[in-house]
């Protein structure tokens, strides 16, 4: 079950309702767009960028922007193709590594001094990207429920290139779907992503929004790429959060260990499970979720 639950994750992952605006006080949001992300910008204090999962919209971060707007300056990534908002082809098919340079290139830009990096699912290997990619530009990683290599999940030995056939086969199957196949693919989808019943109808509508050559692309890439080999580049500390239910099937132990086992090779790393959750930690348990983010938000000393 929880490799199922993760693999729907890969294949369609979706978000929630919408984040309320800014209470009194604090400035008003700000937009900046590139051709790969839009970020909404919010609340005023040390910068924490927040990038939602596949087929996401930052919508997702609803509970936790709220939380956190008063103390912290949130950047709100809206990744291109997701949720509605506008495609952008990519020549060699990738979705997520663009993503994490354009990530890059907008904390350059902006000035941002060792910004916190909050991802989840595609997200969180989007954060883990950039922390290795370009170690001197991130501070801490918070990485929610997100494996470096997601094909573990089908065969603890995979590599890269003995899993392409399968991911080759799962991306041309998703194209290659009648539209109606598709959404009830999302709608079963989101049974085994998200815990709580009265989030999932607004999931499902959010996924029908996004374009599925983009989900299709991404999917083929997480599939595919093996991050496990760059984890020793991150230099900042790297917590990682995630579910556990007992309706997985497996002792918690085992999902313990997969985590444990994917990250050994990260420098800086501490392993934190929410149980009683699906893979949308933030809407399963939004209070468990946001009391582990302002501890790690707190314990971290900001980069100077």
């Amino acid at each position: 079950m929880r490799a199922l639950t993760l693999l729907a994750a890969i294949g369609i992952a979706l978000s929630s309702a919408s984040i309320a605006s800014a209470q009194s006080g604090s400035p008003p949001p700000m937009k900046v767009r590139s051709d790969r992300i839009s970020v909404t910008v919010e609340g005023k204090g040390p910068d924490v960028i927040l990038i939602p999962g596949l087929a996401s919209s930052r919508e997702v971060w609803t509970g936790l922007a709220t939380r956190l707007r008063q103390s912290h300056r949130l950047h709100l990534v809206q990744v291109a193709g997701f949720a509605g908002s506008p495609a952008m082809p990519d020549p060699d098919g990738r979705v997520a590594a663009p993503t994490a340079e354009a990530i890059a290139g907008y904390i350059r830009r902006e000035r941002l001094k060792a910004p916190t990096i909050i991802g989840h699912s595609l997200g969180g290997e989007v954060a883990l990207m950039v922390g290795a990619r370009h170690p001197d530009r991130v501070g801490p990683l918070l990485i929610v429920d997100a494996l470096p290599f997601y094909s573990l999940l089908i065969n603890p030995a995979a590599t890269s290139d003995s899993v392409k056939p399968q991911a080759a086969a799962f991306r041309n199957a998703m194209l290659m779907a009648p539209a109606t196949q598709v959404e009830a693919m999302q709608s079963a989808s989101i049974a085994r992503l998200a815990k709580t019943e009265a989030v999932r109808p607004a999931l499902i509508a959010a996924a029908i929004k996004s374009d599925l050559k983009t989900v299709a692309d991404a999917t083929y890439e997480l599939m595919t790429t093996d991050l496990r080999p760059e984890l020793g580049r991150i230099t900042v500390p790297v917590e990682v959060i995630y579910a556990y239910d007992p309706i997985y099937g497996v002792p918690a132990s085992n999902i313990d260990a997969t985590f444990r086992n994917a990250y050994a090779s990260t420098p800086h790393v501490s392993l934190k499970r929410v149980d009683g959750s699906f893979h949308f930690v933030m809407l399963d348990q939004p209070e468990a979720f946001a009391r582990a983010v302002i501890d790690f938000l707190e314990k971290e000393p900001r980069q100077q």
